[in-house]
């Protein structure tokens, strides 16, 4: 038995982290592992686990979400109120990382299982599937070689952080660095290099700060990626993968996401990867929300001034179909989180997605 085959048995019995990850669908379906592999197939086992995979929701359990996300957004923030969210994002972000520092979110473990995209050819022996394979390996066919043209970077800019690099990330709304320190850890010593930004200074300056920020391998920057004027620290069609993880809820409908990953996939080479993840429509923290927290239609405010949008997968795929992206994955990832010491159950909902930019087939 080779060892994919090996791999991909061992990833029935555990949801840990394996090198080998097996073809995922494109969209709908129960995804397998390792999104998850922890299934309730007996009700009397729920309170044996702090979350289970896979949820199903019953159509009263969707009426119900349905019905208290209604109730929650009857009462909306006076439209003369709502200009400051959009104004001074920048503020009270500033104020969230300056509260609490590098100690709200974890760090993102799960990056690598969920997205082993990030792993640059050179980190790890991926078995990939054969859709994502890279089309520039020394043992292309040089049909396959002349579809790449874009591999070879040509760029008008003389100098720019990790240009000698072979394989580029960009982490966009990095944050405290909750996925830049996994990233730098698993890159260093590859021939990669990670980009993050943020238009939080609060947030770069911890980044910048942390002990393991390394400029050789991570170029840390301030950028407010609704302005889609402003320029980046390296050329378009020069990265392999953007990561885009709880970023575009963040953004005000009026400052158009569409615009944002449009922007956005304009630097991504041919073959480039987008990786998205974030809130679903009517997960927990939707339905949390009280009356006088909403601005618009499933796009609310928190008590710290810091916004938040929960996706359906149609709108996640107009949007990345909508940048000329082609969908490899898009899934909604329904958990179940359990308190074991409250006996109290809540649904958890998350979009999860891939887009690739496709490769310029030449006359």
């Amino acid at each position: 038995m080779n060892r994919c085959s090996q791999m991909r048995g061992l990833l029935k019995l555990s949801v840990r982290a394996v090198s080998c990850v097996p073809r995922r669908p494109c969209s709908g379906g129960r995804p397998p592992a390792p999104l998850g592999a922890r299934v309730l197939t007996d009700p009397r086992d729920i309170f044996q686990h702090n979350m289970w995979d896979h949820v199903q929701w019953t159509e009263e359990e969707t009426e119900e979400a349905r019905q208290k996300a209604e109730q929650n957004s009857e009462e909306k923030i006076p439209v003369e109120e709502q200009s400051k969210y959009y104004r001074e994002a920048h503020k009270y972000w500033d104020r969230f990382y300056e509260m609490h520092q590098r100690k709200f979110f974890r760090n993102r473990t799960w990056l690598f299982t969920e997205f082993p995209e990030l792993l640059p050819p050179d980190a790890a022996d991926l078995c990939r599937p054969e859709q994502e394979q890279d089309l520039c390996s020394e043992s292309g066919s040089r049909e396959k070689q002349q579809l790449c043209g874009s591999c070879t970077l040509t760029s008008h800019m003389d100098t720019f952080p990790g240009q000698h690099a072979a394989f580029r990330i960009l982490e966009v709304g990095c944050g405290a660095g909750n996925s830049v320190f996994p990233i730098i850890s698993t890159i260093r010593g590859s021939k990669a290099f990670l980009y993050c930004c943020d238009f939080s200074s609060q947030a770069i300056e911890l980044i910048q700060e942390h002990p393991d920020y390394d400029p050789a391998v991570c170029h840390a920057f301030v950028r407010d990626i609704c302005d889609t004027t402003s320029p980046f620290p390296f050329p378009h069609e020069s990265l392999d993968i953007i990561l885009v993880v709880f970023v575009l809820s963040a953004i005000h409908p009026a400052r158009r996401a569409q615009d944002v990953v449009t922007s956005l996939a304009g630097f991504l080479k041919q073959g480039g990867i987008m990786l998205f993840r974030d809130y679903g429509r009517y997960d927990l923290a939707q339905l949390r929300f009280k009356k006088g927290q909403c601005l618009s239609e499933n796009f609310y405010t928190r008590q710290d001034g810091t916004c938040v949008y929960f996706f359906t997968k149609d709108e996640v795929h107009h949007l990345f179909s909508n940048a000329g992206l082609e969908e490899l994955q898009n899934l909604e990832d329904r958990r179940l989180q359990v308190n074991r010491g409250k006996k109290v159950v809540m649904h958890r909902v998350w979009i999860q997605s891939k887009y690739r930019k496709p490769y310029l087939i030449p006359d």
